[in-house]
């Protein structure tokens, strides 16, 4: 099936800093995901979104900790939030299984998605 001009503007990645960033629809249906913030304490500096888009950068490049671009969240905040997001990646999960058409094609795991964020993209893509 050959790419259609409508497809190709749906698709599109223009707009966005990197390829690997989050759109607003692929971020609305990530964000219910992210742990809240704890009681008690200061009210969150970071950009969550921010940081999501850095965990994909990061599987997308491929690249180390140390390599993440300046324009993103510190590593040390990143890394922190990779390690402490579990339901992030069940989020991941429910996107994978709301995508899925059938057990015969299975989709690779939650971690397998955030190595390859392209396989995010085309489950993003099956829901719309």
């Amino acid at each position: 099936m050959a790419w259609t001009g409508i497809a190709r503007e749906e698709h599109s990645r223009k707009g966005l800093r990197y390829p690997s960033d989050m759109t607003d629809r692929e971020w609305l249906l990530l964000a219910p995901f992210i742990p809240p913030a704890k009681q008690g304490g200061r009210r969150r500096s970071t950009d969550l979104r921010e940081v999501a888009n850095a965990l994909l950068y990061l599987a997308s490049a491929g690249c180390a900790w140390r390599l993440l671009p300046k324009c993103f969240p510190p590593v040390s905040t990143v890394r922190r939030c990779f390690y402490a997001w579990p339901k992030f990646y069940s989020g991941l999960e429910h996107v994978r299984n709301t995508g899925r058409e059938s057990r015969r094609n299975p989709w690779p795991s939650a971690r397998s998605c955030l190595r390859c964020t392209e396989n995010m993209r085309l489950v993003l893509a099956a829901l719309s």
